[in-house]
């Protein structure tokens, strides 16, 4: 691997904060122009897009905020659940005053990105996504590596126990989903926000909001929504998928391509689920090049 291409784990951006119904909301931006807002899931931070976010700096304003409870943004005392997500996505969106913005999103930041897209359609102007909640999950469909793992973080007790007390989704899920080995430094990123059983209180909710087999039920009303929404709209939108992938495995790029009208797809090669951390070069050049050809 050539040096230009290694993977980074430097951060070198400057910490931004901007009020939301008075929590203090962390960012990091770069480049100018139309703003390329990127949102991360579980239990990552803006950390995730460090070696994308050059690429697209070099065609707009690069933006990516953490989520409430996550990376730098405040910590209050919250429920957590994907609408509380949503209010604080969506004042971040209106406070820094996006416009005509491209969405680049991942995991639950999927979920948030396309709840606001079909709501806010006009003030859209692409969508890129990879391992994306693309539509309501059944346990049947669930992938079998994770199924048990996923039932367990979802019983009371034993959920708080493996997420809250041992710290399970940073320490073993989140490097068990990449196919390198992160390095001790990169690690080390990740644990940062998550030092305390309190602090990890959006960590476990997120698998609890999942909407599987319709449960919870007003998460599933939402993503069945965008979803049917996926197969209408012409807003533009690139996939990258990975092998073998975890959210969007085979059949889910398939139906996405069957789905989705104005849709280029990207095979990044081998990747589980965090697939910015496997190959973010590709992603960072085939992104740039796209929104390149954005009108």
């Amino acid at each position: 691997m050539s040096t230009a291409k290694q993977i980074s784990d430097a951060f070198p951006f400057e910490s931004k904060f901007v009020e939301i119904d008075g929590q203090q909301i962390h960012y990091v931006e770069a480049g100018k122009g139309k703003p390329i807002l990127f949102i991360h899931g579980n239990p990552t931070s803006s950390y995730l897009w460090r070696n994308i976010i050059p690429y697209a700096a070099g065609q707009g304003r690069a933006i990516a905020l953490d989520l409430i409870g996550m990376g730098k943004s405040d910590k209050p005392d919250l429920a957590y659940r994907f609408f509380d997500h949503v209010r604080f996505v969506d004042g971040f969106i209106e406070q820094l005053g996006l416009k005509d913005l491209t969405l680049v999103i991942h995991d639950w930041g999927s979920a948030l990105g396309f709840h606001y897209a079909q709501a806010n359609a006009g003030n859209v102007r692409g969508i890129a996504f990879m391992e994306a909640l693309i539509r309501p999950v059944k346990w049947s469909q669930f992938p079998s590596d994770f199924k048990i793992g996923f039932k367990l973080m979802r019983t009371p007790g034993i959920g708080w126990l493996m997420i809250s007390g041992l710290n399970m989704f940073v320490n073993k899920i989140l490097p068990g989903a990449i196919v390198r080995k992160l390095t001790e430094s990169e690690m080390r990123r990740y644990r940062e926000p998550f030092t305390t059983v309190r602090s990890r209180l959006p960590l476990r909710q997120w698998p609890c909001e999942i909407p599987i087999d319709g449960s919870p039920a007003d998460v599933h009303d939402v993503v069945d929504g965008y979803s049917k929404w996926l197969g209408k709209t012409e807003i533009p939108m690139i996939l990258f998928h990975a092998d073998p992938g975890g959210l969007i495995q085979a059949a889910g790029v398939d139906w996405c391509k069957t789905t989705i009208k104005n849709l280029d797809v990207v095979d990044i090669g081998p990747g589980i689920h965090f697939v910015q951390e496997d190959n973010p070069h590709l992603i960072g050049e085939k992104l740039a090049q796209w929104l390149g050809k954005l009108d």
